[in-house]
């Protein structure tokens, strides 16, 4: 008997943001393109256009900055379905194979719905962008994707639950900013995109439980937490899971951007990308706010320093996005606390490997203390602080540092040029 697959799709969303789901059959499914109701006489909610009319066509002075936000928003959505291409021959279930398939048809139309928008409102310059979203791939030595996240392999499927639950928590957050924006036609389909993207986080969230459920019941069974016994057994240890969070969370972080920008302060300033649920905020304006970095002091430590609140737009939300990441922590440390464990998964600091912005290139610990260099590049090339190879590798995937022609990590290589050129 041939098991049928299928999708649970959005078919319509209302202007509050309720979405009318429904089940799709995959040879009947049919790409659309899907917006948000119209807000009737919607007002720019920020920045020094508040009040104002929404555009509903672009304005020409904000076509340039405009076009490259929704290509850069665009170009990662094909990119995820591309790095996780590969994981239906290896799928645990009927239902994580489905799950699979629901993610990369909606991150599929995701892509349609902003070369519709380059298409309907950027004219020649807009279909040659919208031509070049598909000449890139993930992970192409010659045309990458434009955010290096969107370049690294997911070749397991305890990588593709860690970057549902962190890296489309950023789409997530990326998808609030510009849904707040003034050029109505991005906000209304942003909206949409939204009602599909908190069921990928759901199949992160619920993933990673699962995993460690079933950790949990090994080392039950065993009486053992050590971790080659786990592995023997078939399940994945707790360390190694620690290690996949570190590395998709911290790269994540990166995709907000620096932590000081005049991009962002810009953006915000012209009404072109807010704050996520920017009416939570009393001041729509930030002009005479100021917020507080923790920035590097080039001595081991970290030094305060107070920065225009419209330049750390990018911080503001990142912090948003780490607090958000807190509560699937908190579930997956029930599941231990209640069966008796004292081990915890918990979240590395915003500082450690970080490629992009002010503690780029500077090695911390999982704290976020600044460690000496020499004991970073023992650690990346297989060995441990105290000069013995670790029995679990840094990195989920070895690909991941870059090496040298005599095999050892670069430790200065980084990606914060890709960043920039992007404008973030």
């Amino acid at each position: 008997m041939r098991r049928k697959v299928y999708l649970r799709t959005a078919i319509s969303v209302d202007t509050k943001g309720w979405a009318t789901f429904d089940y799709v059959k995959m040879p009947d499914y049919r790409w659309g393109i899907f917006l948000a109701e119209p807000e009737a006489d919607r007002k720019i909610g920020f920045g020094d256009n508040f009040g104002q009319a929404a555009w509903q066509q672009v304005p020409g002075e904000h076509r340039s900055t405009l076009r490259r936000l929704i290509v850069t928003q665009g170009d990662t959505e094909p990119a995820s379905v591309e790095q996780q291409r590969l994981l239906g021959h290896t799928a645990p279930s009927l239902y994580d194979l489905r799950n699979l398939f629901q993610v990369n048809v909606e991150e599929g139309r995701h892509l349609w719905a902003m070369v519709y928008l380059l298409h309907a409102y950027f004219g020649r310059d807009g279909r040659e962008e919208a031509e070049e979203l598909l000449e890139r791939h993930s992970g192409d030595a010659d045309k990458p994707r434009i955010l290096s996240t969107f370049n690294e392999p997911i070749s397991d499927w305890l990588s593709f639950y860690m970057f549902t639950y962190f890296t489309d928590r950023d789409g997530k957050f990326q998808l609030k900013s510009l849904a707040e924006s003034s050029f109505d036609p991005l906000s209304r389909t942003c909206r949409f995109m939204l009602t599909e993207e908190a069921h990928h986080m759901f199949v992160g969230d619920t993933g990673i439980g699962r995993v460690i459920k079933r950790t949990i019941e090994v080392m039950k069974e065993l009486r053992t937490d050590d971790p080659v016994a786990i592995r023997k057994a078939g399940a994945i240890d707790l360390p190694t899971i620690q290690r996949y969070l570190n590395f998709w969370f911290s790269s994540s972080l990166d995709l907000f951007g620096g932590d000081s920008s005049s991009n962002a302060a810009s953006y915000f300033a012209n009404g072109l990308k807010g704050r996520p649920d920017e009416e939570r905020y009393e001041d729509h304006l930030a002009a005479e706010q100021a917020h507080t970095l923790e920035l590097p002091d080039g001595k081991g430590g970290a030094r305060s320093e107070q920065i225009p609140m419209r330049n750390a737009m990018n911080e503001v939300v990142r912090e948003s996005y780490v607090r958000d990441c807190e509560k699937g922590l908190a579930r997956w440390n029930k599941l231990l606390e209640d069966s008796g464990y004292p081990q915890r998964m918990f979240l590395p600091s915003p500082r450690f490997r970080r490629t992009v912005g002010s503690w780029a290139n500077v090695p911390t610990d999982l704290s976020g203390k600044p460690i000496g260099a020499e004991r970073v590049c023992g650690a990346a090339n297989g060995m441990a602080a105290d000069g013995r190879r670790p029995r679990i590798r840094a990195e989920p995937d070895e690909r991941r540092v870059r090496a040298g022609e005599d095999g050892r990590v670069d430790c200065a290589s980084g990606t914060r040029d890709q960043y920039e050129a992007h404008g973030f």
